[in-house]
């Protein structure tokens, strides 16, 4: 009978696959709603389908391993042993890809005192035997020895489990220029790193390969031990009892006692019930669209035997009602009938143009309605009033809706679910950036988009204003039903109020001078050009000071400098790696490169300003409320959160943020210390909250404890060493760190962190806890219940995991941070409407806020910054805010 009429036996390594698929995916890019890590169950199981699909078997198995003992650890206790402990968010995933198989009436296969292998080996055997074309499916390089005529391997790439190479003789041959059965030979004389199986020393893969072709197999080798000459030959002799064990330890057992017959292994209909069961627990929609339509091809068996029976299809996602267009009293009765018990959702599209409303979609559970929204018409009068009406409204991504609202002259009220913010305090490390996502990750489901290469799209193939309205309707209430308690009072309370708030200040901007900018931008070119050419004098020729290939070779050739961290392209030619070298080694050149890249970097800073300034005279920079995984705003288009702020450039830079012709002045007002509060919040610490509550000066109040000196004593020096370690120990800031950052010592680095632990022991106990807590729950809490997940804190990789400990330490304090600010905000900015001011808020950067002062109202308007801004939490220390006033940006500092 030949191949394509034999039967196929597909049999896989279930361990094997799964551990592939585990590192081949990230870990944290998988999980349910609950936390569960779902990244080797997908990998493999679309590795399995993609299998199913391409080979047809009529008979398959998986195989596990029961554990990690085995009748092989007996005789060798240090078999595997160097492997690391089974990374925590795998060992819970076994169980489920199991579950998973079994729905799909894949029969799974473990036997106690064997491995998987073994298993698999076993039934090669009997498949071959009995006529089976056998594939056998594994990352174990010992499952070589099976392949023969009528055994063919298929063995994952290294890049994870998408890609198998199969391995028939030919390709074995091919590979190794060995043939299969002599694979466990080389194995055995090479030795395997990753079952903790020594070879021969000094024997590698050539040498191995070269034996075996003149003395064909191990036995044959070690009778012939006496004629191999030289180093390797003694060290054959001496130590050809390791070869001995690694071939009876390697040798996979063939007539393990199974209870099942390769006739059981046959291909069955799936459960369908169970499936979408454990593939909805798991969330995998897409796979288990897969797995349906698999089985549902699979209808007229394979190669002659039958295959598993077709199932019902997947019921079809609900289609978006068709909207309407209604004018008047037609409108308004809609508006009264349709939104009066429930929350209506609401999608508008802009004008790229102008960035005012160019259509409008509002959608309950069943029905929609188009407006093509233009300011002179009248007959939309009922939706502007249901839109400026407290009607609740769900919504994703508002914030740019209501820039358009504001710029189209229209009032708005009533946001009470952002779904993309819901979505991403769900998930802020890795958030669903679009209503694309969010329906895909809580529905299961598609939104209509057209093919994007289209620059016309095709008629119906988009969604618009109103799909989006629905879509977001149906989508809020499933991200807030897996939300904790905790985060839906966070969205409620502060990231929602925060939406409009934060739209308000993109539409007003900050006024800029141009011409301060301009001038500032030549000088700085003129700087950086004189700075070139001095260094260019330096080492006598002109190079490229932006090209680190270049810099390279002038330090380290042409100027013999000590080699700096190594790269992938050299050695560093970073900021960091730069400054350390001139502290150790100063040169001209290097002092000049480095005032070159800050005059440089400063330019591109003041160039980007300058760009980004309007029509109108203003910035409107855009607010991140939904970028960083701690909660902070991130400014962008332009970026106004890297000005430098204790330089006379960067005061040069915030000259040129000056007040509208309207108003007065500007107003900055900020938090004092506010990091270091929260942390005298959270520790509880009596030290640090007498120090705040007393009014003392921290800094100097924590030296003094420190250095056992009276607090007239502390000098600066000790000043700068206690505040450069209050700050840094909220980040994992190390002994070796803090030697670096001082320039001091590690010797008294060290001491001075004892020192400091001795008086402050508080600090110390929460920062401990902080991790071993976050360990525990797999994510860190704020003051306001904000969570960030950290699944790497288990991670077995110790890099990330030592990552993971450094974010997880300061994420409670940046996060509370984060949500008082926010908090602030939209305090103040009610307190401004309540007093019925003209003044207003203009920008948010970090712990500061920048107002534009309406004539008449400096004191009111300071006397609700304190207030608010001051009342914005109850902690156990006072939150001290610093008020300054002033024609610019500059000016107003404090």
């Amino acid at each position: 009978m030949s191949d394509p009429q034999k039967p196929t036996l597909l049999v896989v390594d279930g361990h094997s696959l799964a551990f592939r698929a585990f590192y081949a995916l990230p870990v944290d890019s998988f999980s349910t709603r609950d936390g569960q890590h779902t990244n080797a169950i997908h990998g493999f199981l679309s590795m399995l389908l993609l299998l199913l699909q391409n080979e047809r078997p009529t008979h398959l198995a998986v195989a596990f391993d029961v554990s990690r003992f085995s009748f092989r650890t007996r005789e060798y206790e240090d078999y595997k042993a160097t492997r690391g402990e089974t990374p925590p968010e795998f060992k819970g995933q076994v169980p489920l890809l199991q579950e998973a198989l079994r729905a799909m009436n894949i029969t799974v296969l473990e036997k106690e005192d064997f491995e998987a292998d073994d298993i698999l080996a076993t039934l090669a055997a009997r498949g071959e035997a009995e006529g089976y074309r056998v594939l056998v499916v594994s990352g174990d390089r010992d499952t070589i020895q099976l392949v023969n005529d009528e055994v063919t391997l298929l063995y994952p790439n290294a890049q994870g489990v998408s890609q198998l190479k199969r391995y028939d003789p030919a390709a074995v041959v091919e590979r190794y220029g060995i043939r299969p059965e002599q694979y466990p030979d080389v194995a055995a004389l090479v030795g395997e790193t990753s079952d903790n199986l020594p070879g021969i020393s000094k024997v590698g893969e050539k040498t191995a390969v070269k034996w075996l072709g003149l003395y064909g197999d191990l036995e044959g080798i070690l009778a012939h031990a006496d004629e191999i000459k030289g180093v390797v030959g003694q060290n054959l002799r001496d130590q050809k009892e390791l070869a001995i064990r690694n071939r009876r330890l390697n040798r996979l057992v063939r007539d393990v006692e199974l209870d099942v017959r390769i006739a059981d292994l046959e291909a069955k209909p799936i459960d369908d019930d169970a499936v979408r069961t454990i593939f909805g627990r798991l969330e995998f929609r897409t796979l288990l669209d897969r797995v349906l339509k698999l089985a549902g091809e699979a209808n007229g068996g394979a190669n002659g035997v039958d295959a598993p029976k077709p199932v019902a299809e997947s019921a079809p996602a609900p289609a978006a009602p068709t909207p309407r267009t209604l004018l008047d009293e037609e409108l308004a009765a809609w508006f009264e009938r349709a939104t009066a018990a429930e929350p209506a959702g609401l999608g508008l599209s802009v004008d790229v143009v102008d960035g005012r409303v160019a259509g409008v979609g509002v959608a309950t559970a069943t029905e929609s309605i188009r407006l093509d929204w233009r300011p002179e018409r009248r007959d939309y009068e009922p939706f502007e009033a249901w839109l400026a009406s407290p009607a609740p409204k769900i919504m994703v991504d508002a914030k740019l809706q209501l820039e358009a609202i504001a710029r189209s002259g229209l009032a708005f009220d009533g946001l009470v679910v952002d779904a993309l913010v819901a979505g991403w305090l769900m998930r802020p490390s890795l958030q669903e950036k679009t209503l694309h996502d969010l329906v895909h990750r809580y529905l299961g489901e598609t939104v209509p988009q057209s093919d994007p290469a289209l620059l016309v799209p095709e008629e119906g193939t988009d969604a618009g204003a109103p799909e989006y309205a629905w879509y977001a309707l149906r989508v809020a209430p499933e991200i807030l039903r897996v939300l904790p308690e905790p985060t839906r009072r966070l969205l409620a309370e502060i990231e929602m109020p925060l939406v409009p708030t934060l739209a308000a200040m993109e539409v007003r901007g900050v006024a800029v001078d141009h011409d301060r900018l301009t001038a500032l931008s030549a000088e700085l070119g003129d700087r950086a050009a004189t700075l070139a050419a001095a260094a260019y004098g330096e080492i006598g020729r002109e190079v490229n000071l932006g090209s680190p290939k270049q810099l390279q070779e002038v330090l380290f050739d042409q100027l013999g400098m000590p080699k700096t961290r190594a790269t992938k392209t050299g050695y560093s030619t970073d900021a960091s790696a730069l400054a350390d070298l001139q502290e150790s080694h100063p040169h001209p050149f290097l002092g000049l490169l480095l005032e070159h890249r800050d005059a440089t970097k400063l330019r591109q800073i003041v160039d980007a300003l300058d760009k980004s300034i309007g029509r109108d005279g203003r910035i409107h920079t855009t607010y991140g409320q939904i970028g960083a995984a701690t909660g902070r705003m991130s400014s962008n288009d332009p970026n106004l959160q890297n000005i430098p702020i204790r330089t006379e450039d960067g005061r040069r830079i915030r000259e040129a943020f000056r007040h509208g012709s309207e108003f007065t002045e500007l107003m900055t007002a900020d938090y004092s210390q506010i990091e270091m509060r929260i942390m005298a919040h959270l520790s509880g610490d009596p030290g640090l909250i007498e120090a705040f509550n007393e009014g003392e000066d921290l800094h100097r109040f924590v030296g003094a404890r420190v250095f056992s000196v009276a607090p007239e004593e502390v000098t600066p020096l000790m000043r700068t060493k206690v505040k450069a370690m209050s700050y840094g120990l909220a980040y994992g800031l190390s002994a070796f760190g803090l030697s670096k950052q001082l320039r001091i010592e590690r010797a008294e680095a060290t001491q001075l962190m004892t020192e400091y632990f001795a008086r402050f022991g508080a600090v110390r106990d929460y920062l401990r806890g902080v991790v071993a807590q976050a360990k525990l729950d797999g994510y860190t809490e704020t003051i306001f219940g904000r969570r960030r997940p950290f699944p790497d804190l288990n991670s077995p990789n110790r890099v990330l995991r030592e990552n993971a400990e450094r974010a997880a330490l300061n994420s409670p304090i940046q996060g509370s941070a984060a949500d008082i600010i926010k908090l602030a905000m939209q305090g103040v900015e009610r307190g401004i409407a309540e007093s019925g001011l003209r003044s207003r808020m203009l920008l948010q950067v970090h712990d500061e806020l920048v107002f534009e002062v309406a004539e008449g109202e400096s004191d009111e308007l300071e006397r609700i910054v304190r207030d608010r801004m001051g009342g914005a939490a109850d902690l156990l220390v006072p939150l001290d805010v610093q008020v300054g006033r002033g024609a610019s940006w500059d000016d107003a500092a404090h």
